[in-house]
């Protein structure tokens, strides 16, 4: 990690074409201008988390998927039994 220090209107460069620029500096936190390509993603960290944290939650555990495959087959099973076939 890398830990620099700028002043009020001081940039730093990142690669060819990343500039980041102090605007603001005040006592609860620090004022950024980000200039990059579009293509190039921007994200506050804890939005990043979140982000993670939500795609996480929505992919079923493989535990979860043989649970769910394990009761679907059984319930199949059931049905086609001879006892649960009508008789004419």
């Amino acid at each position: 990690m890398l830990i620099l220090r700028r002043k009020k209107n001081e940039s730093l460069l990142i690669g060819d074409n990343i500039r980041i620029t102090i605007v603001e500096c005040a006592g609860d936190g620090v004022r950024l201008a980000i200039d990059a390509p579009k293509q190039i993603s921007i994200l506050r960290e804890e939005l990043s988390e979140a982000e993670q944290s939500n795609k996480t939650a929505l992919a079923p555990s493989a535990d979860s998927v043989l649970m769910l495959q394990s009761i679907l087959k059984h319930r199949h099973d059931k049905e086609k039994s001879p006892e649960n076939t009508k008789k004419e």
